[in-house]
């Protein structure tokens, strides 16, 4: 994995050959949460990436506090190196994978390939619940370099900043407000945000769900004008998990410098009051 811009992955052979390294916190994040109890990797933590690591009352994440409660609470420490995966080709992986980097934690890692690759390789699983001893947690303060929010997204629309949208085209394009069996995260207008480029994340990884090699990524997103040498660039989908599987591609894998992840994303652009919007119906 050398031809990446950061050593961010491990595969699952090496995940295997760590299951019982206790400098190492495995953590299975999943959009169905029922998955982990049918079978998870042996000594993975599981979050539900609603009841656990979303505000119970507002929509936005965890405060620093207690998301440091949290994590030290099931075990993990500032000193664990946290490796994620999880179903859908790690989308919410990827997104607590950017959580916590927001939150100052730069020891973690996240699995080449979701938990559908690691079954299917008939690697070991478990139905038991880790018990870790509750440890300390200090979240830093959120690093905003990494985080847009929709004032400063409609700051940009007239700037140089790349957009990349990295929903379906149906939803980018206005047809559909919402994938089937999400219309409660859905919007009241469809479309997408002036200027943006159409780039679906399933485009960044295989049909196993490993990722495009650094080359291919690469020209993916230069073609699309996305990456544009030092051009900041704002990430954005429907409630930021898959851009931020775009985010972790742009900045971990590729190295751009100036990337951010809006997950305030179409459900809440979508719903605002007097923002414009684009459609290609």
């Amino acid at each position: 994995m050398a031809d990446y811009a950061n050593d961010v992955l491990v595969d699952t052979d090496w995940v295997q050959q760590h299951l019982t390294d206790d400098s190492i916190r495995i953590v299975e994040v999943d959009e169905n949460p029922a998955l982990y109890a049918e079978a998870h990797i042996p000594g993975a933590i599981g979050f539900d990436w609603k009841k656990d690591l979303q505000d119970p009352v507002k929509r936005d994440f965890l405060g620093p506090e207690e998301f440091g409660r949290l994590f030290g609470g099931r075990g993990i420490s500032n000193d664990h190196t946290v490796v994620l995966y999880g179903d859908r080709n790690n989308w919410f992986a990827a997104y607590t994978y950017w959580y916590l980097k927001y939150y100052g934690h730069d020891n973690v890692k996240l699995m080449n390939g979701p938990r559908e690759k690691w079954i299917s390789e008939g690697r070991p699983t478990s139905t038991e619940l880790p018990s870790f001893e509750a440890t300390t947690f200090n979240a830093q303060p959120g690093d905003d370099s990494i985080r847009a929010r929709r004032e400063e997204v409609l700051a940009k629309l007239e700037s140089d900043t790349a957009l990349v949208d990295v929903r379906a085209p149906a939803e980018y394009s206005g047809e559909l407000i919402a994938m089937a069996g999400y219309e409660q995260e859905g919007a009241q207008r469809a479309g997408h945000i002036p200027g943006a480029a159409s780039v679906p994340w399933a485009q960044a990884v295989k049909e196993d769900g490993t990722f495009k090699s650094a080359d291919e990524l690469r020209e993916l997103y230069t073609n699309k004008g996305v990456v544009n040498g030092d051009k900041p660039i704002i990430a954005y989908c429907r409630i930021g998990e898959r851009s931020a599987h775009t985010w972790f591609v742009l900045h971990e894998l590729l190295g751009q410098g100036d990337v951010k992840n809006y997950d305030g994303s179409w459900t809440e652009w979508g719903n605002l009051v007097n923002v414009p919007i684009e459609k290609d119906v």
